[in-house]
């Protein structure tokens, strides 16, 4: 299965119709977004509208420019749209995980005691984690000459082995690919990626 993934468009109306006409293609089956679609919430019912005139499942977590707004009861008036965030869906035969907002905290007490669940859960599953900040100790994090990403990410990243990790939010990394312990990091910017899963 082939998705598009994009994160950080910041209602930016260009990149938008990008990636609406890549989506629309026949080898995109579905979207997956990371969040920072508006700025600060402006702009964001406008890329909703957008993705569900094109009718394809958009899986999707909050940036932090999503928190101020109740953003699963906005995303309940598009169909197509799926809250992911603090989420975890099958997807044929891969487990979606969500956690989205925030992107500047180093420790997440909350993010911890979800992934203990998750890993109860569905360790030893094929995982597709998508993140809004970006994991500890790799490029997608780099920033200001030292890694700001977050510690709770990266611990549970090296125990769950997800299959891939997508996040954002460091625009600077946009279309960056890292690894941890073998797991493939992808910062895919707001341009947005094609990515196939088998």
């Amino acid at each position: 299965m082939n998705f598009l993934t994009f994160v950080d468009l910041h209602d930016n109306k260009k990149a938008l119709k990008e990636l609406i006409v890549r989506a629309s293609k026949d080898d995109v089956d579905f979207i997956v977004c990371g969040g920072d679609i508006s700025n600060f919430g402006r702009g964001l019912i406008d890329v909703l509208e957008a993705f569900q005139k094109l009718g394809k499942k958009m899986y999707i977590i909050p940036g932090n420019h999503e928190e101020l707004n109740d953003f699963g009861q906005i995303l309940s008036h598009f169909p197509v749209c799926v809250n992911l965030h603090k989420q975890a869906l099958e997807v044929d035969d891969y487990v979606f995980l969500g956690y989205g907002g925030d992107g500047f905290s180093q420790e997440d007490p909350e993010f911890r005691k979800i992934a203990r669940e998750w890993y109860g859960k569905y360790n030893g599953k094929k995982i597709l984690l998508m993140l809004h900040g970006p994991p500890f100790g790799t490029k997608t994090d780099w920033f200001a000459d030292r890694f700001v990403g977050n510690k709770d990410y990266r611990n549970f990243i090296e125990r769950v082995k997800p299959k891939l990790v997508l996040c954002g939010h460091l625009h600077e990394n946009a279309g960056v690919i890292d690894e941890i312990s073998g797991v493939k990091i992808v910062n895919p910017g707001w341009e947005g990626m094609v990515i196939g899963l088998k």
